[in-house]
């Protein structure tokens, strides 16, 4: 199948003002595009672009003052299929662990395993060991935590979203991520686009999405605690420990965000 995504996000800057920005097609998704993709700004500024310690593909620029519109369009082919499941996907243990893979079992930012350890024990210890506590992680959090975009905020952690019970997409992964920790499972977080594939349009604005990858068996397996089932075509933008390693802008000045839309649709082919 063929989805087409892309954004317009504005930003205005009192001066020019030196920014990263991480809005490309990971890229282990990069030969599923059609062609390149050309993210522009309408203000004329170079792009250079680098990777980042995790992989990721970063952008460097400076927005001018005024008024910038970064856009971008581009086609993805995907599979179509359902994220994978294997309900006999196995932990393995931490000595066995591959050294590039233990950083996620690492606190970081907005997940702080230390304050999370005893409930997680608590609540999962009975729980089958590797998919079956991932799934039992996931059951919880989505059932714990309601979704609403009035409840995004920047510094909500995972302990904080726990406490409150509401947030959006990314305090479900970051909830979910800690909690696999705990458990002595490896997890990342990942942000990118999800669109309404496979299930009832929604009709609040689209927007980025995140979710989460786990460690079984000696690979990495998508896991998704707001939906809480397989999804169709995800496009990866970025990989991390947490939000604070795949940050959409950051901004060496003051900035504001005065425009933000992102499209995620299928192409009908035929």
């Amino acid at each position: 199948m063929l989805i087409k995504i892309g954004f317009d996000i504005a930003y205005a800057a009192p001066q020019p003002t030196p920014m990263v920005v991480m809005l490309s097609v990971h890229p282990s998704r990069v030969a599923d595009l059609l062609a390149p993709e050309n993210i522009v700004c309408d203000a004329p500024t170079p792009i250079h672009y680098y990777h980042d310690g995790f992989g990721n593909w970063c952008g460097r620029l400076v927005i001018p003052s005024g008024r910038s519109v970064l856009s971008n369009r581009a086609t993805v082919r995907d599979s179509g299929l359902l994220d994978t499941e294997m309900p006999n996907a196995e932990q393995i243990p931490v000595e066995n662990l591959p050294d590039d893979v233990i950083v996620f079992l690492l606190p970081s930012r907005y997940c702080e395993i230390d304050r999370m350890m005893d409930l997680a024990w608590s609540l999962f210890k009975d729980a089958p060991t590797g998919w079956g506590r991932v799934r039992a992680i996931c059951g919880y959090v989505h059932n714990h935590v309601t979704f609403g975009y009035q409840f995004a905020a920047a510094t909500k952690s995972a302990h904080d979203v726990h406490a409150e019970r509401r947030g959006v997409c990314r305090d479900f992964a970051h909830l979910a991520v800690t909690l696999c920790r705990c458990m002595n499972i490896p997890a990342r977080y990942c942000t990118g686009y999800l669109g309404d594939i496979g299930v009832p349009p929604d009709d609040t604005p689209m927007d980025f999405s995140a979710w989460f990858e786990v460690y079984l068996s000696g690979r990495w397996f998508t896991a998704d605690a707001r939906h809480n089932k397989p999804r169709i075509g995800r496009i990866l933008m970025g990989r991390g420990r947490d939000a604070a390693d795949v940050p959409l802008s950051t901004s060496f000045g003051r900035t504001i965000l005065s425009g933000f839309k992102v499209y995620t649709d299928e192409v009908v082919e035929g």
